[in-house]
Formats: C-alpha cells, structure tokens, sequence
C-alpha cells in the first residue's frame, strides 16, 4: 500500500459517506437553510478523522479486518433489496479498486469479461487473453470466475504489471 493510494481511497470514502449519507441527514433534519446542524458537523469531521483508518484497514495486510471492513462500507453506502452490482466503471474508483483487491465481487461468482477487466485494470481482450493463458478462470456459464480475479490481484498487487 502506498500513502498516495492510501490518500485516495480515505478522500474516496469521505466524499461518499458525505455524499451518500451526511448531506441527505442534513437535508431531512435542517430546519433552517443558512444554518448547518451542529450534530452533523460534528459527524463531518468524525468521517474526516476516521477515514484514512479505514483506508488503512482495507489496503492493509489483516484480510479478515479488509474484508469486514469492505463489506460494512459496500452495505452501507450501497444499501438495497437486491444484490450488490456495481457497473463497470465503478471498479475503477479507489473504493472499488480496494473492494476488487480485498473482497472480490461481494455478490457474484462470475462476472462478464468487462466486468473482468474493470476490476483488473486493463481491457477484455486482456482478460481474454489472461484466460485464454490460464491465469483466469472462465466460469462454465461464462465470464470470469471472481476467486480467480482476486487471486490475479493478490499475486500481482496494484504495482505490477497484469
């Protein structure tokens, strides 16, 4: 883990909790528009303190702490009846980078090749070709096997080229 990958994901996070859940509490419990909640605030500078914690819990070397706390900010910041789906895209932000890394897909045993090479970083035809060389496992059903992204990630890490 590097301190700018670190930064990052603590600046990732601050600005989804802020997005996700502080601004709509605002909204809900503001009486007056010119006046921020004290309580609120206060909350805005907890995130700001607890963040880059959890930045470090998540690209730390505890997986089981990583994996705890990836799931809680997935369900979270991500709340819904269905099952957990991110688009493609969303692979490639700090947060979902760091989920791909430590948890892997928290709701799928496979995933599309695009969906693949999102969490890998590079394109299908990469993911084919990773498959196609045995370092991915193509899943019966098709796409890509999860295990075997997060297995890709764990021996490559971020650093390396895939």
């Amino acid at each position: 883990m590097t301190r700018h990958e670190r930064e990052e994901l603590a600046q990732d996070l601050i600005r989804l909790v802020t997005s996700r859940l502080l601004d709509p509490l605002d909204i809900l419990l503001s009486d007056d528009e010119t006046a921020a909640d004290p309580g609120i605030e206060a909350m805005r500078r907890r995130v700001r303190q607890d963040a880059d914690a959890w930045a470090a819990e998540l690209l730390g070397p505890d997986q089981a702490r990583a994996t705890h706390r990836g799931a809680r900010l997935v369900a979270v910041l991500y709340p819904g009846d269905a099952a957990f789906d991110p688009p493609a895209d969303w692979w490639r932000t700090p947060l979902g980078r760091a989920i791909a890394r430590r948890v892997g897909h928290p709701s799928a045993e496979r995933v599309s090749y695009a969906v693949a090479g999102a969490m890998l970083g590079i394109t299908r035809q990469g993911v084919h070709d990773l498959v196609r060389r045995g370092k991915l496992h193509a899943h019966p059903d098709g796409g890509v096997t999860t295990p075997s992204i997060r297995e890709r990630l764990d021996t490559l890490g971020d650093d390396h080229e895939r």
